[in-house]
């Protein structure tokens, strides 16, 4: 199902097939892999090596979801040595993410209808990499940014402008897909059309008030947003 927010008119029509060059600017986890086990375990690991015993404090760090993961730690007022074991973690634990369901024809058909296809994500770019091909997607991205990449991580516009410039494209025909609110800030900075994905473990209600362009429920509604059918065009 695809929605437009309650009273909204999209300031830019996101019909990527009518457009010279399109690109999709994706965000990695939540939108194009299933990653919330994992990193509920790798937090959990890594809370418990550097602060000892307790209750990690997993959902409060879920409300920083799409930000660097010193950011978070700052926010949280948690040290930063919480990292390294935490990307530890997370990389014995890679085998475990899973790509969502439609995904792959989702990635499949914009390819084929000519959209160029890049990744800006909360993680660091070693990381990103590293996971897209242990998920077998990394094929499908011209251009994969992590935030230790840029100047300024989400929401700034630094992550979404460098993987742009990245695959040579151009804002006013780029969209952006992410689940978080600092993903959609992110895209509404650098000038790209935000479009909100609800299929992972982003807040509807949270998303929803940043007002983007397009809510997506499915992967392959993507496709009908830009005016492709499954498989290309």
């Amino acid at each position: 199902m695809t929605t437009l927010p309650d009273g909204a008119t999209p300031a830019v029509e996101p019909r990527l097939a009518d457009r010279p060059d399109p690109v999709v600017v994706f965000d990695l986890d939540g939108v194009l892999v299933d990653s919330f086990a994992v990193m509920r375990k790798a937090f959990a690991h890594a809370y418990h090596e550097v602060m000892g015993a307790g209750e990690p404090p997993f959902e409060e760090y879920c409300t920083h979801l799409g930000r660097y993961f010193p950011d978070i730690m700052r926010s949280m007022g948690l040290p930063l040595t919480l990292e390294e074991p935490f990307v530890r973690a997370s990389h014995e634990l890679a085998h475990q993410v899973r790509v969502f369901p439609g995904v792959v024809d989702m990635l499949t058909g914009l390819r084929a209808g000519g959209v160029e296809l890049c990744v800006a994500t909360g993680k660091s770019g070693v990381r990103a990499r590293s996971l897209l091909d242990t998920v077998g997607l990394s094929g499908f991205f011209g251009a994969v940014v992590g935030s230790d990449e840029v100047p300024r991580p989400k929401p700034a516009a630094d992550i979404v402008v460098e993987a742009l410039a990245r695959v040579g494209g151009r804002r006013e025909a780029a969209v952006m897909v992410g689940d978080a609110v600092a993903d959609l800030r992110s895209a509404r900075a650098a000038g790209v059309v935000p479009i909100a994905a609800t299929w992972g473990e982003g807040d509807p209600v949270e998303l929803a008030a940043e007002d983007p362009v397009w809510t997506l429920d499915d992967p392959g509604d993507l496709l009908s947003v830009a005016g492709l059918p499954l498989g290309g065009r």
